[in-house]
């Protein structure tokens, strides 16, 4: 075996540990809100505290983990990956915001 095949290889394992890892993080990010909700072990406030960082932690997690942005790189297309989600985000949320206030309203 040459040494190229080494390093593709050593290269694709690195990646896979990248995405398992980044898999768990999502999980457990996702299962810790769930169940302050579901259990009720805290406070309204302290939930939504809870829910808030966790959701932030996990942005940091699908950029590092699955989008491959480190903190060490800085280059133009990163910068664009970032605006374009952050973008897109705030549509959602956005868009879902608007749509139930207007539902709020209209059932009032």
């Amino acid at each position: 075996m040459s040494a190229t095949q080494d390093e593709t290889r050593a290269e694709k394992a690195r990646e896979l540990r990248s995405y398992i890892t980044g898999f768990v993080a999502a999980v457990v990010l996702t299962v810790i809100p769930f169940l302050s909700v579901a259990t009720g072990w805290a406070s309204f406030d302290t939930v939504v505290r809870v829910i808030g960082v966790c959701a932030l932690v996990q942005v940091v997690v699908h950029f590092r983990f699955f989008l491959h942005i480190g903190w060490n790189r800085s280059t133009r297309d990163d910068l664009q990956l970032i605006l374009f989600t952050t973008l897109i985000i705030l549509l959602m949320a956005g868009g879902t915001i608007w749509v139930l206030t207007n539902l709020h309203h209209r059932m009032m």
